[in-house]
């Protein structure tokens, strides 16, 4: 996918994109250890009490999230592609050993594009199954939450 493509594919996917000081394999270690992911995955004041990571196609992700009032929101799913320092696909689809999930949301796809002297180009991408499952997605917040997360993000790996 070229540098510049960030608009959404169709009428169901939301993209997210920064450029991040913090080279690319940074990023993705943030992504893909559980020590790092509970740092910034959620918005604050939620927070990720729980994360577990098998990173290879059909490996099993749980990232669970907490609210301030002790609401949890487990985040099952399956790894569908890991390129280490480039590119992570996901998708609540399934869980682990392939069985599909009552009501899959979305598939992630996260890029990291090196722009050289330790800068990335970060593009997040959510593919939804139905309009309706992206027009919820932004209403609960999409674009403000997950640029929260992104900013988080970009803070921690500044620490690595």
């Amino acid at each position: 996918m070229p540098l510049d493509d960030t608009a959404p594919i169709n009428d169901r996917e939301l993209v997210l994109v920064r450029e991040i000081d913090a080279p690319a394999h940074v990023l993705y270690r943030c992504w893909t250890e559980p020590e790092l992911i509970k740092q910034w995955f959620a918005p604050k004041p939620w927070e990720v009490p729980h994360a577990e990571t098998d990173l290879r196609p059909g490996g099993a992700s749980l990232i669970v999230m907490r609210g301030p009032d002790g609401t949890e929101m487990p985040n099952a799913g399956v790894y569908l592609e890991v390129i280490p320092g480039k590119k992570i696909v996901f998708t609540d689809a399934y869980t682990a050993g392939w069985v599909p999930t009552e009501q899959p949301f979305f598939t992630g796809i996260v890029e990291f594009h090196d722009l050289g002297n330790g800068r990335t180009r970060y593009i997040a991408r959510a593919r939804h199954w139905t309009a309706e499952s992206k027009k919820q997605h932004e209403e609960m917040g999409f674009h403000e939450g997950w640029g929260i997360c992104a900013d988080q993000l970009a803070a921690l790996a500044k620490t690595l």
